[in-house]
């Protein structure tokens, strides 16, 4: 270029993408990076930073010597980390070049590359899906190409948290695709959807797993999973947590048939609505759970007994419920009992304090005040109407909630406008679709509700008009 009448630097802008848009993205990057200010501008373009292929390529015009990889951990990858999303790197220079600088927006590494590497030396792996672009497609795609695949690639794995967005499906298996066997996995925490896939997990693919917590999203494709008939008993889990992390029901005895199984628990959590059975109190859990698990030391729960009142001889009251708990020892136990005399059925929950999960459900005007620090969502309903002092109880007792849905159609009836303004600091997403107008008003009107964020807002159009 030195003796063209034309140099490259003359080019405009336009002109000199077309051109360097046919040449590899390293390429560019060593050649022009550092030259000048306008050259820095255009070759940190997402065409060129996005997926940067450090290996050596037919179509690339360098060897990638020790003299190079020195450029692009010195000069280079500094003032482009950012904006990396893709990584492929020698597995020679692999170590080097991730530790040279951080990648806060990387998405993934060339996994042949990581996998030689890596796949012995592994022996912890947290794996979070945070988004789907096509939800309803991913339910098996999520166990078949990422899940399944974990567990085949490390061969030294002993510890997994795999967990997907409760926004989108949840881990899912089919009998065509099973998930390999893994001799040497420990503990598992993961998020699946349905009681069949949490069973299926426990059926023989992880024989020396001595921690399991397990999430179950409930979702309406669970027939997907087969129904498992593996009943044989589960020796070697030490800590079982079970969170059924909906507002719907589960069968009560099907959990208890499983923890049942698991002979030498020390840990147990649970968390679980049971629905249309018996009312569950200190008696039945003493009964069915700590009778039958004589090494168990900690035993944490959050349970809500829904029963029809017509299938109850006796009502018990929130004393007698209290007194069931008499023999349980390391826990302050948190009781209430409400009539719902429009649907017919009797509520008892029943939990542990201090609270230590993220959802809560069912909360009504009798709520047992208390924090809740570790709450991120929340269900509110009730037959008596929420007016604003209520509202100012879950403020104080749900200081960092991120989601909530009001189900309600009682219209309020103290309308003070000297109530002070609650402000939600971490609220996302509200849903005030089965409720009465006065709540749109409530969240809405500035005099009454700040809500610091942008807000999903879910609600029904006539509502929202009035």
């Amino acid at each position: 270029m030195v003796h063209s009448p034309i140099q490259l630097n003359d080019l405009p802008d336009e002109i000199l993408m077309m051109i360097l848009k046919k040449l590899h993205n390293s390429d560019v990057l060593y050649s022009l990076i550092g030259v000048n200010k306008r050259f820095d501008k255009i070759v940190k373009d997402s065409i060129f930073t996005n997926n940067l292929i450090l290996t050596t390529s037919f179509n690339s015009l360098y060897q990638f010597t020790d003299t190079i990889i020195d450029r692009f951990c010195l000069e280079i990858l500094p003032k482009i980390n950012t904006r990396i999303q893709w990584l492929s790197v020698e597995s020679s220079s692999m170590e080097r070049i991730l530790l040279t600088t951080n990648y806060p927006n990387l998405h993934g590494l060339d996994r042949s590359y990581l996998i030689r590497l890596f796949k012995n030396q592994i022996t912890s792996l947290v794996i979070y899906i945070k988004e789907c672009e096509e939800p309803e497609d991913q339910v098996l795609l999520i166990g078949l190409f990422i899940f399944r695949p974990i567990l085949s690639m490390f061969n030294n794995l002993r510890y997994l948290n795999f967990s997907v967005s409760s926004e989108e499906p949840q881990l899912s298996f089919c009998k065509s695709h099973p998930v390999p066997i893994s001799s040497t996995l420990l503990e598992l925490h993961v998020v699946v959807e349905s009681m069949n896939n949490c069973l299926y997990l426990l059926s023989g693919c992880f024989d020396q797993l001595h921690t399991f917590y397990v999430t179950i999203s409930h979702s309406n494709n669970g027939f997907r999973c087969p129904e498992i008939k593996n009943k044989r008993k589960l020796p070697n889990l030490k800590c079982f947590s079970f969170f059924y992390d909906s507002n719907s029901s589960i069968n009560y005895d099907d959990v208890i048939s499983l923890v049942q199984r698991m002979l030498n628990l020390e840990e147990l959590s649970l968390f679980f609505i049971s629905c249309f059975g018996p009312i569950i109190d200190g008696d039945t859990l003493e009964t069915n759970i700590i009778n039958h698990l004589t090494k168990l030391n900690k035993f944490t729960f959050n349970i809500r007994s829904i029963v029809f009142l017509k299938n109850l001889v006796n009502l018990p009251s929130n004393d007698e419920i209290k007194n069931t708990f008499k023999n349980f020892r390391n826990n302050q136990i948190i009781s209430t009992v409400e009539y719902f005399s429009k649907m017919d059925q009797v509520h008892c929950h029943v939990y542990s304090y201090p609270y230590i999960w993220t959802s809560y459900f069912y909360i009504t005007n009798h709520f047992a005040d208390g924090l809740f620090k570790c709450v991120r969502r929340i269900y509110l309903t009730d037959e008596r109407p929420f007016e604003h002092e209520f509202f100012l109880r879950i403020h104080n007792s749900f200081p960092f909630i991120e989601k909530l849905c009001l189900h309600n159609y009682e219209p309020q009836k103290n309308d003070n406008q000297q109530w002070s303004i609650i402000q939600y600091s971490h609220l996302t997403q509200l849903d005030l679709r089965d409720s009465h107008e006065n709540y749109v008003e409530q969240f809405l009107i500035n005099t009454k509700t700040y809500l610091l964020n942008n807000v999903s807002l879910h609600v029904n159009y006539n509502s929202l008009q009035k």
